[in-house]
């Protein structure tokens, strides 16, 4: 527990990303469920509904590290599902004859009227407020993460780019050409015993 506190105060900007990520993921994770539950036990239905939230995490971590290999279809699926089970939960537990849902029909009514949706329509009512409440979660908790995982604090910079100097560095010694010594040849000895007949006509 002491560990995880000193990484909140050493990484306060990542730990504000961390936040969204795991409240929405738990909520995300009750709501998938409902969705499996339709075709599956209700165990079965956890399951699922864990795999999926862990499948976003992992594919949306391997896309924003560029893994390769089909990562962005598998994070599109599981992204899909996601937004499915939120949106399906949501319009399950909307109320139509409830004071707050007449409220969000009396205030935003000539905004989906604009989109040739009446205000009589409950069920087309219940499905944009439904997709509002339920499919914009999954986008907000893989922007979250998204930035999670690529934000670095001003310290980690530094000690960041300080390492790769040092590597890059190391590299250039140890890439470093050789020189390549340079061998007599059959030039070399004819130039050699040109000067040493020269040498001797002089001394004649």
């Amino acid at each position: 527990m002491k560990q995880i506190w000193n990484w909140i105060k050493n990484n306060p900007i990542r730990s504000m990303f961390l936040l969204p990520i795991l409240l929405v993921a738990g909520i995300s994770i009750s709501h998938v469920v409902s969705w499996y539950d339709m075709a599956n036990p209700i165990s079965w239905a956890i399951y699922l509904s864990i795999a999926i939230e862990v499948g976003a995490i992992t594919a949306l971590v391997a896309a924003t590290n560029r893994v390769k290999g089909g990562i962005w279809f598998m994070f599109g699926i599981v992204t899909f599902i996601q937004m499915l089970g939120n949106i399906f939960y949501s319009y399950k537990e909307i109320d139509p004859n409830g004071d707050l849902f007449k409220s969000w029909v009396e205030l935003t009514g000539p905004v989906w009227e604009l989109m040739g949706t009446e205000l009589t329509d409950t069920i087309g009512m219940k499905r944009w407020l439904a997709f509002l409440e339920g499919g914009l979660l999954p986008i907000i908790s893989l922007t979250s993460l998204h930035f999670f995982v690529k934000y670095e604090e001003p310290g980690e910079k530094t000690a960041k780019l300080e390492t790769e100097d040092r590597e890059e560095s190391k590299a250039k010694r140890v890439k470093a050409p050789t020189p390549t010594p340079v061998l007599p040849n059959e030039e070399y000895f004819d130039e050699i015993n040109h000067l040493e007949h020269l040498k001797e006509k002089s001394e004649k």
